[in-house]
């Protein structure tokens, strides 16, 4: 493509990135701004975020927004769709993709296991605040980022929380199985809105993903890094199926599907169930009302 083409794809088109102060989110917002979109990231810490604000313009030569909020918060989760109302009258693409893996058991704020509630709880309700705002602004998207590691996954209600017997990679199979069924369940529930909603596996990305954590679960991701390092995809590279799904005119009517390397593929059955996935989204909903949600 030439720059002028770039420009033209995204032109007038306003996207909001969760979790892009580095990786594949910081690579999502950089091109998309390349193509002309108005974009808008978000960062849990201040200093992050304004230090990925000032590259992902230098790098696109367009204007990028920041806003503050702690996923690990349902009341920031709340306050940034607020934040993103108060300042922009569209939204066209939103990507949720910001993420977590945690090898011991923590909560958030509002009492949920931390990796179900950043990676699925948090994205659902951020979805629905801004679903009016999406829907008015239609033709639009909604992208979700999953991986991989949904594929052996299951949903346990009984122990949806990891309050019995918990296990870091247990947990994130669990919330990234979650974001497949959601973005099916969203897709149904949008049917005849002009609005898609589809979901990714990234592939494996050399990024620092999951090196907050400490002991075994850090060592070996830091292992894993070193040794399959030839192997992985850089971030930018690993942004290329979110850059595709929010600005290709090929899946502008495609919805409910999940991308790998830019195409449609099978998730796992247990994602395919729709039984399952009306349940999760009723589960979601009583889990932030509890916690003052809409």
């Amino acid at each position: 493509m030439t720059e002028k083409t770039r420009e033209q794809t995204m032109q007038g088109r306003a996207c909001l990135i969760t979790g892009a102060t580095n990786g594949i989110g910081k690579e999502t917002a950089v091109a998309l701004a390349e193509m002309g979109a108005s974009v808008v990231i978000t960062a849990r810490d201040e200093g992050k975020g304004r230090a990925a604000q000032s590259e992902i313009k230098e790098r696109s030569g367009a204007d990028v927004d920041v806003l503050l909020a702690d996923l690990a918060s349902l009341a920031d989760v709340r306050k940034l769709a607020d934040d993103y109302k108060s300042r922009n009258d569209k939204l066209h693409v939103l990507i949720n993709n910001a993420g977590a893996i945690n090898a011991q058991r923590l909560e958030t704020r509002d009492g949920h296991e931390m990796t179900f509630g950043v990676n699925h709880l948090a994205h659902f309700l951020l979805t629905d605040l801004l679903l009016e705002l999406i829907k008015s602004s239609a033709p639009a998207r909604i992208i979700n980022v999953s991986s991989g590691a949904h594929t052996g996954a299951k949903v346990d209600f009984d122990n949806l929380h990891g309050e019995d017997g918990y296990s870091g990679m247990r947990a994130y199979g669990q919330s990234k199985l979650a974001n497949v069924l959601f973005t099916k369940e969203l897709a149904r529930r949008l049917e005849g809105s002009n609005v898609t909603a589809n979901s990714l596996h990234p592939g494996v990305v050399k990024t620092g993903f999951g090196h907050n954590n400490s002991g075994l679960m850090g060592a070996g991701l830091s292992l894993f890094h070193i040794v399959a390092s030839p192997f992985l995809l850089n971030s930018a590279r690993g942004a290329e199926t979110s850059i595709f799904l929010a600005s290709s005119p090929d899946v502008e009517n495609v919805s409910g599907e999940y991308f790998v390397k830019k195409e449609a593929v099978p998730s796992n059955d247990i994602s395919n169930d729709p039984e399952v996935a009306r349940k999760l989204w009723d589960v979601s909903e009583q889990l932030v009302k509890a916690n003052g949600g809409p």
